[in-house]
């Protein structure tokens, strides 16, 4: 489903955001990307999106090329960021209706966008509440609700689980484990080694833009994850 050959990222002539990045996440694959600040996890997501074209490599999302294709592939995809942006004057209804008809779908029932908003997580009366009266994990949940709703085949997700409580973490875990069941694919880059053991089919620990390390999840059970994050993200210290 996504597949990342040999791609690198250059700012301004002499930054390596991303340097000779290689993975492969299959269809029903959680995929999650540790690594500190400025490793290259966001920046690599942008590539992804086709917000910003890489140095040189290449990025395929469900056999499309991303830099050739980028229309094609973004349909394939949908996109959570860590700070949601939604219209914050609109309640979260009027936006999944708005972002419906982006995503092609022109006509959507009340009785679905209640059954997506409620699968995330939010009651009817927060659903009537505009959105700048919403937490950062109701903003998490009505975003998450936006990419179900694009029947997306890739969920690309950036340090989603930052800013949530216990509950929130626990019901995000479980719809996560909802769309690997459903055979989609999540790429998510995040700072949180607890929730990346307990949901990732694999783990990719990059630093400095390069990928150090994949676990798979027959060894996620064995080790002691956090020793490890901690011994490959200490190299660049050490260099």
């Amino acid at each position: 489903m996504l597949r990342i050959t040999d791609l690198t990222k250059i700012f301004n002539s002499t930054v390596r955001a991303v340097d000779g990045l290689n993975l492969e996440v299959a269809s029903g694959e959680v995929y999650t990307m540790l690594g500190a600040n400025g490793a290259g996890k966001t920046t690599t997501i942008n590539l992804i999106l086709n917000f910003i074209e890489p140095t040189s490599g290449e990025i395929w999302v469900n056999d499309i090329n991303v830099v050739k294709n980028p229309l094609d592939a973004k349909r394939n995809l949908a996109y959570v960021s860590e700070n949601v942006m939604l219209y914050e004057n609109l309640n979260a209804y009027q936006n999944l209706g708005f972002f419906a008809e982006l995503a092609g779908k022109k006509q959507i029932r009340f009785d679905e966008m209640n059954q997506i908003l409620n699968r995330v997580g939010l009651t009817k009366e927060q659903c009537h509440r505009k959105l700048k009266t919403y937490s950062k994990g109701m903003r998490q949940k009505c975003g998450i609700a936006i990419a179900i709703l694009k029947q997306a085949k890739l969920i690309l997700l950036d340090e989603p689980t930052s800013g949530l409580d216990p509950k929130s973490g626990k019901e995000f875990l479980d719809l996560l484990c909802e769309f690997r069941e459903e055979g989609k694919t999540v790429f998510m880059t995040t700072h949180d080694i607890f929730r990346a053991r307990a949901i990732a089919d694999k783990i990719g620990i990059m630093n400095d833009g390069k990928l150090l390390r994949e676990i798979t999840r027959s060894e996620i059970e064995s080790i002691n994850l956090e020793k490890i994050y901690i011994e490959y993200i200490d190299q660049k210290t050490a260099a």
